[in-house]
């Protein structure tokens, strides 16, 4: 008789290859899947927890969040890791960056990044891994060691930082930045790390489909006109101003400048972010069309599907790119419904309310941009997807398996042998109303206070570490850095 460390029976089991869940027992040992089928639960185990028929979906892989950005990374990988495992999420991929925010210093990564991990190691409560951002030149030239030696195969080019800080126009790039004088953060640099991103790719040919850079695509130019008009015109507040403030075209237009630099380089692994308009999503995908050669994926954040300009909640709803009006966020739902959208994330950026906001508070261009929301991903997009059609199998996709598949997370995305015993529980039946006092996350407020959702996790696994039991946090942290690609046994 076979004896397993842990059996969940009676699970609806949601997978990226079925539209719909099917019952069935999921068995546990050495924290990997081990088989799922009916009535394991009879065969020996451990320890049993019974689903009661819940929905069992593959733990969330969250594939942008920012650990680190507005409070130390050794914070944030406790307290923003608890409120992922809140929402289901098991595996989160945070941005990292040189220059001002996060360590708050410039120099070479084969410094800068050992300080990162060595920040995060034993306090996370779920699995992690980085995205790193070549600033620099000499960044360019570390990228095949970054994969090789730190196994970080991903990495992000900020389009907007061009004559923009984080938040609004910036006079001094090079200080922001931490870059040296004589050089610019501009389309010409965006270019050379596509080409340092290709030849790497060349470099380790196994992993070339896994080797990918990644697109914050807004357009520096337009935004710094289009603030000063809407500032001078006085005539929008709020987050009504931001939007107007950084207008859809110029997503659109950064996603075509992107393109057209991607095929000149020949860097086929393109990952186009939180786009968050139909202009946007459009442009996307005439480049697809113009550039079939060239495999982009398009990502969508759970901020930009919930809220709109008039229902989050005040300016803490102030993100780049922005959140946009209603008619934005029910195309992006009709981008999802249709297969354009590749995948969604939370973009989850904890920033206290003593960060947050200006003076006055409700000065949207004075508040910092970015909020957290990893703990409403899963909920988020079941309760809004399915009242539109979206079944539970392509919910599994959209937040689990393809992004797993893009980033190298080999071992992750899937209820299904061999793969990590991540597991989310969610009751589909259970309605609740969002409250920031009731999120493990350090930020005080949130843009969807009052919102109502309609499916909430439960209980989370991390390679079949029960990390939440019954809505509340249990253990001590048990995360880990995920080296890519994760292999499996």
């Amino acid at each position: 008789m076979t004896e397993y460390d842990l059996v969940v029976k009676d699970a609806r089991v949601v997978t990226h290859d079925r539209d719909d869940a099917r019952t069935a027992d999921i068995a546990v040992s050495d924290g990997r899947i081990a088989a799922v089928g009916p009535g394991l639960a009879e065969g020996g185990a451990r320890r049993v927890v019974d689903a009661g028929g819940r929905l069992a979906f593959p733990g969330v892989v969250d594939a942008h969040q920012h650990w680190g950005i507005y409070n130390p990374p050794a914070e944030d990988a406790v307290t923003e890791s608890r409120a992922c495992a809140q929402g289901g999420v098991t595996t989160a991929l945070t941005y990292m960056r040189t220059g001002r925010y996060y360590l708050n210093k410039g120099g070479m990564y084969a410094d800068f990044f050992p300080e990162v991990l060595e920040a995060a190691s034993g306090r996370a409560h779920i699995d992690y891994g980085f995205h790193l951002a070549p600033i620099s030149r000499g960044h360019i030239a570390e990228i095949p060691d970054l994969i090789e030696r730190f196994g970080v195969t991903s990495f992000k080019v900020f389009m907007f930082y061009g004559s923009h800080g984080l938040h609004g126009r910036s006079a001094d790039q090079n200080a922001f930045l931490m870059i040296p004088e004589d050089e610019r953060y501009d389309y010409a640099h965006f270019e050379f790390v596509m080409r340092g991103v290709q030849a790497a790719r060349e470099r380790f040919p196994d992993l070339a489909d896994e080797i990918s850079l990644s697109l914050h695509c807004e357009t520096a130019e337009i935004m710094t006109a289009y603030t000063k008009l809407v500032e001078e015109a006085g005539e929008l507040t709020g987050l009504a101003a931001y939007s107007a403030s950084r207008p859809q075209h110029s997503e659109g237009l950064a996603v075509s400048i992107a393109s057209y630099l991607a095929h000149e380089t020949g860097l086929p692994t393109v990952n186009l972010l939180h786009l968050s308009s139909r202009k946007a999503v459009d442009a996307a995908v005439r480049m697809s069309r113009a550039f079939p050669h060239i495999d982009f994926r398009r990502e969508v954040t759970v901020g930009h599907l919930l809220a709109d300009i008039t229902t989050a909640h005040g300016v803490g709803g102030k993100v780049n790119p922005p959140l946009r009006p209603r008619d934005d966020v029910e195309a992006l739902w009709e981008y999802v419904l249709d297969g354009t959208v590749d995948w969604v994330v939370s973009d989850h950026a904890c920033c206290r309310e003593e960060m947050k906001f200006g003076e006055p508070e409700d000065d949207v261009f004075l508040a910092r941009a970015g909020f957290g929301g990893a703990e409403y991903l899963l909920p988020g997009v079941i309760t809004e997807g399915t009242k539109r059609g979206l079944s539970l199998g392509r919910i599994a996709a959209l937040t689990s398996w393809n992004p797993a598949r893009r980033y190298g997370l080999r071992t992750k995305g899937a209820l299904a042998p061999g793969f990590d015993a991540d597991i989310a529980l969610v009751d589909p039946g259970r309605t609740w109303t969002v409250r920031a006092a009731e999120s493990e996350s350090t930020q005080e407020y949130t843009p969807f206070e009052g919102f109502e959702l309609t499916a909430q996790v439960t209980d989370t696994f991390l390679r079949g570490h029960h990390v939440l039991r019954a809505g509340k946090l249990v253990g001590e942290p048990v995360g880990g850095y995920l080296h890519r690609p994760t292999l499996g046994t």
